[in-house]
């Protein structure tokens, strides 16, 4: 197999000479979240690691050509349209409550207000809100608050402004626990609302 592999890479070599190679740019964008990656380049037996923000190869014909300007100005200048066009990241938030309410926890009340402002920034969002209880209670009860939990969520984002039909929620009760418990067990982690927004 590995033989037969180096016969064909040889016959393209010699039906697409190195000047008929594409040109190529690889480059590392740097990610919104600060989170920053690698990417390994292998070109005419180098290897060049690009593990910086806007580390770049470029080749043209095969050869490695180095970079006119900073790659900043390569990402403005070329490919600032196809970066606006993305989507803008998915994001999640998780709110929890008062036991056997849809009432939030003092500390999810203080989260809600940055949750809705970094919604506010986006542009027209789908978002998809989740209820949940823990175990304290019978099954058809906690079905019950899981959803008001989640229509309750629903209402402040509709309040900022996000169109109630973007907004789709559900109610799992006590069936997706984040924390396993036994039956009827107060559980905090599990009294939450997951907020997912694309």
């Amino acid at each position: 197999m590995a033989a037969a592999f180096v016969i064909v890479a040889a016959a393209l070599a010699l039906l697409f000479p190195s000047r008929h190679l594409p040109d190529e740019m690889v480059m590392v964008l740097p990610s919104q979240d600060g989170h920053r990656g690698t990417v390994v380049v292998y070109r005419g037996g180098t290897r060049e690691v690009l593990d910086q923000p806007y580390a770049m190869s470029r080749s043209i014909g095969g050869r490695t050509v180095k970079m006119q300007g900073s790659a900043e100005e390569v990402v403005g200048r070329r490919f600032a349209v196809t970066l606006q066009a993305l989507p803008q990241r998915p994001q999640a938030f998780m709110l929890y409550f008062v036991t056997g309410t849809d009432e939030l926890t003092e500390e999810s009340k203080g989260e809600l207000q940055k949750m809705l402002d970094a919604l506010a920034q986006r542009k027209v969002p789908d978002v998809l809100v989740i209820g949940h209880t823990d175990t304290a209670g019978d099954l058809e009860r906690n079905d019950r608050l899981s959803a008001l939990r989640a229509e309750t969520v629903k209402g402040f984002l509709v309040g900022i402004g996000i169109p109630a039909e973007r907004i789709r929620t559900a109610g799992r009760g006590e069936r997706e626990p984040l924390i396993p418990t036994h039956d009827d067990v107060e559980e905090p982690r599990n009294r939450r609302v997951e907020i997912n927004v694309r």
